[in-house]
């Protein structure tokens, strides 16, 4: 360690094992430091962060007191508050798959595994700061978010061969600077340049990143698909690739990747939203249901544990109970009040009375109380929507619709589609799913259970025409559910059988068979399949 550079450096521990703090005193009083600061909670880290510039901070990842090392790192970064400048050095004992997951995809500094030696420490510290000491001016200016100027200080930077040692960081860095310059273009035929000489895995997620933005999607594709593949790219690859199936709008594959995503690196609190937005515009209601779950399960202790998360848990429950066989119903309300339970228990000042009176609304209605239910509604205070948040009024949106209030359900459904407009929301998962509610919501006016009820009965009774178009709406609203594509399926064979293939028949087939040849199955449901499906086949093979 060059002694200069060791007494220059402001150090931050965060820490609150009392020997691993000694040792760490130990050793970099060994090495030379000096200006050394001890804390052992988040909050206290914080707290000095946003009073006194450190050149190294050196944080333990399980900070058992309250919120982790995770999570002060992610809040640090989410605020702006850690200037490219600062080195942010994670130590841990544990380094299982899914805590090396996270901590690469959080790229900080470096990671530190327990137990080290001074020697250690000594490497990774000389190595991290020298780079940030070589490459302070160009720091300078991306932490006052002059990225051109900063872009023109690492292009000097690489004209001086002084600086070689520190060329691949900087190289990575300028990639980096031309893409928040806009500057696709010329980053594509940066990175196609850096790759003609080494494939960096950093130079082939960045060109991915120049592809999307110059809508060369094909290009993209192929690349992004062979980083899925590598153990050090695979995160970021399954992120480009889903933003790049979003763009495309094959919301489908795009929930598929982030799924992928979330089972890999759990934590990923943004993650967990993206997949809860994409299984509400697909319809899954048991993927959206799970992923409310786990956003409040990783959530606990940081920026993002909210009131709204476990509100969020109750009605992805009622959501997912709404087109749930009667079997599981019950169960599913069960859990959605066990987390209206652990909300008033987490957050026992919030006041969200008209929330709650929501969420207890629609329980009653799935408990058939439904002038119960309206009871509820009519207490509601409905002219301060500007003051809820989007989340809350969507949910209210669909209590209205459930109970036949369906004119007051798309005044609230056309005031969201507004404000997220007003919010420059264009592009986002949710204006396309409240979008697609409204559109939905227009069209069928009943819900999942009471769909699936009137097309059997109208199927029972031989009306056949009417059965097809209500197994239809039924399945628009409930396309994983295997029940409701066998029943089409059938619908769509029968009228074949005794009038004509249905018209638009085809990909609708096509759509029920997806459905059934990827859910489980009972036998009975397996034996109808084969024999529907096999008649369908012999019907469609006759076709001129």
């Amino acid at each position: 360690m060059n002694p200069q550079l060791a007494k220059d450096t402001n150090v931050l521990i965060v820490d609150d094992q009392v020997l691993a703090k000694g040792y760490m005193k130990y050793s970099l009083e060994e090495l030379g430091f000096s200006k050394i600061t001890y804390v052992d909670k988040a909050q206290l880290a914080l707290n000095k962060i946003r009073h006194e510039h450190f050149d190294l901070i050196v944080c333990s990842y399980n900070l058992k007191k309250d919120q982790d090392g995770y999570f002060l790192y992610e809040q640090l970064k989410h605020n702006n508050e850690l200037p490219p400048s600062t080195a942010f050095i994670f130590v841990s004992a544990d380094t299982t798959s899914d805590l090396v997951h996270s901590i690469v995809e959080l790229q900080p500094d470096d990671f530190l595994a327990k137990p080290f030696t001074v020697n250690d420490l000594d490497k990774r510290l000389t190595r991290v700061l020298s780079r940030k000491k070589a490459l302070r001016a160009v720091y300078r200016y991306m932490e006052k978010q002059q990225h051109a100027k900063a872009l023109t200080e690492v292009e000097n930077f690489l004209a001086e061969p002084k600086n070689s040692e520190f060329f691949p960081l900087a190289l990575k860095t300028k990639g980096e600077l031309m893409l928040a310059c806009k500057q696709y273009q010329q980053a594509k035929e940066f990175y196609l340049a850096i790759l003609n000489v080494q494939p960096f895995t950093w130079a082939q997620l960045g060109l991915v990143t120049a592809y999307l933005h110059l809508d060369d999607d094909d290009a993209a594709e192929k690349l992004v698909l062979r980083l899925a593949f590598k153990p050090d790219s695979q995160l970021a690859a399954y992120d480009l690739l889903s933003a790049l199936q979003i763009k495309q709008h094959d919301f489908d594959a795009a929930l598929e990747c982030v799924v992928m995503a979330t089972e890999i690196s759990p934590r990923n609190i943004r993650r967990h939203k993206t997949a809860m937005d994409l299984s509400r515009i697909t319809h899954d209601y048991e993927t959206q249901f799970e992923a409310a779950k786990k956003i409040v399960k990783f959530a606990k202790n940081s920026i993002h544990d909210l009131p709204e998360n476990y509100l969020n848990v109750a009605r992805a429950g009622i959501d997912f109970a709404m087109t749930a066989d009667d079997s599981e119903t019950d169960k599913l309300i069960k859990q959605a009040n066990e987390y209206v339970k652990q909300f008033k228990a987490a957050f026992p000042k919030a006041e969200l009375h008209d929330q709650m009176k929501v969420i207890n609304a629609r329980l009653l209605y799935l408990q058939d109380e439904k002038e119960n239910a309206k009871a509820l509604l009519e207490q509601l205070d409905n002219h301060n929507w500007e003051t809820e948040s989007m989340e809350a009024l969507l949910d209210k949106a669909k209590a209205f619709h459930e109970l036949g209030f369906y004119e007051q359900s798309n005044d609230i459904i056309e005031h969201i589609e507004q404000r997220c407009k007003q919010d420059e929301q264009e592009g986002s998962l949710f204006l396309h799913y409240v979008q697609k509610e409204k559109v939905e919501r227009s069209a069928i006016k009943q819900t999942p259970r009471e769909l699936n009820n009137a097309a059997v009965g109208y199927y029972e009774h031989g009306d056949l025409d009417k059965a097809l178009k209500t197994f239809r709406q039924a399945y628009t609203v409930m396309p994983k559910n295997p029940a409701i594509a066998l029943n089409l399926l059938q619908s769509i064979a029968t009228m074949a059988k005794e009038q004509e293939m249905p018209d638009n028949a085809r990909q609708t087939i096509h759509n029920c068979i997806h459905t059934l040849e990827n859910s489980p199955l009972t036998e009975e449901q397996v034996e109808r399949y084969h024999k529907v499906r096999n008649y369908i086949e012999q019907q469609q093979a006759s076709l001129p």
